[in-house]
């Protein structure tokens, strides 16, 4: 079956891309608002190489993850989140195929990047292209969140940093936390929610481990962490006051939470659409968090 250029981008689950680019926009902004961009052209050269790069990287994953949810019997007939192999819209080798071809390109960008900003920047890319095409193993194994925190939480947010400046920003993992969990939040939405499909197909999410109750009830913490979270580092100086511009996203954080929190009367259907939901919040609470932080340095 031949496919057009549309056919392939949405493969790629496109939708989702915002959680990996988001976090390098907020990086961009942050040291930004801490004078800490070199001069010159370098930095925003080095940023728009970066979103490239995690979008690259962030395809090749969402690729290579449908695939293997396809292999193991996680996406089938009767539950399924992306429908290509599924209907045979797409054979298994061609998304095999697709997502080498991605990660060689993804890889081909950060060794660019490297020259431009240095050698450390390998190590962080290489654990973060590793980790990513680990993902599926690890998901099976309980182990996804943590792996997906440490992808988009801290690596990105570590290794944006050190393309745009040539030396790691420590400082700037502050960000780490919130933008981590809100991303964390959308992937434990959706495997809350696929409890009994995922326990069909033999494999072990950490919604699993947890339980719905329990895991409904972390993904309410989850939804009010990061606005705690920000407030607190504003109150120690870690961030900038501007950063609080974020706040207003708890308004759609809190209808997510009310949502979740009627498990005890809907059970499981009370996490349905939380995922999506909670996508569009990441976008709103990171832009929102971006935008403070980028009027924080031209005041």
């Amino acid at each position: 079956m031949k496919h057009n250029l549309k056919d392939w981008v949405v493969a790629t689950r496109y939708w989702a891309l915002p959680v990996s680019t988001m976090p390098v926009v907020a990086t961009f902004a942050y040291l930004f608002s801490r004078d800490l961009l070199p001069a010159g052209p370098m930095p925003y050269v080095c940023f728009v190489l970066s979103l490239v790069g995690v979008i690259l990287l962030h395809s090749a994953g969402n690729v290579l993850s449908d695939y293997y949810d396809y292999k193991s019997g996680v996406d089938n007939e009767n539950a399924f989140a992306v429908p290509n192999l599924v209907f045979h819209h797409f054979e298994p080798e061609e998304y095999k195929r697709f997502s080498l071809l991605l990660f060689a390109a993804g890889i081909l960008v950060g060794l660019g990047i490297t020259l431009l900003s240095g050698p450390g920047l390998l190590i962080v890319g290489g654990i973060g292209v590793l980790l990513t095409a680990l993902y599926s193993f690890l998901k099976f194994r309980a182990l996804g969140d943590l792996d997906i925190f440490i992808i988009f939480g801290v690596l990105t947010v570590l290794g944006a940093g050190y393309a745009m400046t040539g030396s790691f920003q420590p400082d700037a993992l502050i960000l780490s936390v919130p933008l981590g969990i809100i991303t964390v939040s959308v992937l434990h939405a959706n495997n809350t929610y696929d409890i009994p499909s995922d326990g069909a197909a033999g494999i072990k999410t950490f919604a699993m481990l947890l339980g719905g109750k329990v895991s409904s009830i972390l993904y309410c913490c989850y939804m009010a962490t990061p606005f705690l979270f920000v407030i607190l580092a504003v109150l120690f100086g870690a961030l900038h006051p501007l950063a609080l511009l974020c706040l207003p996203a708890a308004i759609p954080a809190w209808k997510n939470l009310r949502q979740a929190a009627t498990y005890d009367k809907n059970g499981l259907e009370a996490m349905r659409g939380l995922d999506q939901a909670t996508a569009k919040l990441h976008l709103a609470f990171s832009g929102l968090l971006s935008l403070g932080l980028l009027i924080a340095g031209l005041l």
